[in-house]
């Protein structure tokens, strides 16, 4: 999936929402924390300019993505659906900072 296609993705994808255990809620600050990291895409899409966040976003979505997996074996319902869209949100937004990170490599 090209750079584009993953950013247009993410930017109209809603942020999932809330669970209802203390986990998910968690899971879905860091997923925050690493959604805000990777906003520096934004202003590389506006400008061409590479700006890479002094977070390393891959590793927070990595963890992000093993811990939603982790809740998906456990949980049923709402909450299996919650964690579920926070592994497919991380998950996208991974394959975009990748595709960031590798077109600034290549400018």
């Amino acid at each position: 999936m090209s750079l584009m296609d993953a950013h247009t993705i993410w930017r109209r994808l809603p942020f999932p929402p809330f669970g209802s255990t203390r986990e998910l809620k968690l899971l879905r600050a860091d997923l925050g924390e690493a959604d805000e990291h990777a906003m520096v895409i934004e202003a590389f899409m506006r400008t061409g300019v590479f700006r890479p966040s002094g977070a390393d976003v891959i590793a927070e979505l990595e963890d992000v993505i093993a811990r939603a997996d982790a809740l998906c074996a456990e949980y049923a319902g709402s909450d299996l659906v919650a964690a579920r869209e926070v592994h497919a949100y991380a998950t996208l937004l991974a394959i975009a900072y990748r595709g960031f990170l590798k077109a600034g490599e290549s400018s």
